[in-house]
């Protein structure tokens, strides 16, 4: 068996383990599904969609990473077992089917199933490395750079290309504002990087 196939076998498995206890939900586009200074209650797993997670700071805000299929919020996990407010927010990027696992139910499932426990794991080391690189790239990349990795990015995860993006929706993504990004897009359209089609955004790779 591949790699990639055990992978999903693997996941399958812990997803119907998780079923048992937990409740399907379909979440619809731009929704908040998590808040700063909530306390967790539910731990999504996502099945379809894809989910982005942010930290706010004053009256700027930075993306943190996406959760995608087969993957969970770590920051949700960590502050459900610590039992303290949770220090980012989720929203849906596009109409997603998650699973929710109750908090309560966390304690006694990771006791019995210890592949629980080193799926949180492998996750936590995939985002511990995620938010090393959106370190690197906020300290040392120019704007410019970081936005074109940054569309490069998102055509793959949404799977379509030109993207249906606001210049104010990029801008919290990126922590910085809208009248950058207008700017900056206006550059990389001059250099043949992007093409911008009414609301829409045309990535060339």
């Amino acid at each position: 068996m591949k790699p990639e196939h055990k992978s999903v076998s693997t996941h399958k498995i812990l997803f119907q383990k998780l079923a048992e206890v937990g409740t399907v939900k379909k979440i619809a586009k731009g929704t908040e599904i998590l808040r700063e200074g909530q306390f967790v209650k539910l731990i999504p797993f996502v099945q379809e969609g894809l989910i982005k997670v942010f930290t706010r700071y004053e009256d700027r805000e930075l993306l943190l990473y996406y959760i995608q299929p087969n993957q969970s919020c770590i920051m949700s996990f960590s502050a459900s077992i610590n039992n303290e407010p949770s220090q980012v927010f989720a929203v849906t990027e596009e109409d997603t089917k998650v699973l929710l696992l109750p908090v309560r139910e966390l304690h006694t499932l990771t006791s019995a199933h210890p592949d629980i426990n080193r799926f949180f794991f492998q996750q936590y080391q995939g985002r511990y490395a995620e938010l090393l690189d959106t370190i690197h790239h906020v300290l040392f990349d120019k704007v410019h750079i970081r936005l074109y990795q940054h569309l490069k990015e998102k055509t793959v995860l949404k799977k379509e290309n030109p993207l249906q993006m606001s210049h104010q929706q990029i801008a919290d993504e990126l922590g910085t504002v809208r009248e950058v990004i207008s700017r900056v897009l206006k550059k990389l359209e001059g250099e043949g990087l992007v093409k911008q089609l009414g609301n829409k955004i045309k990535v060339y790779k």
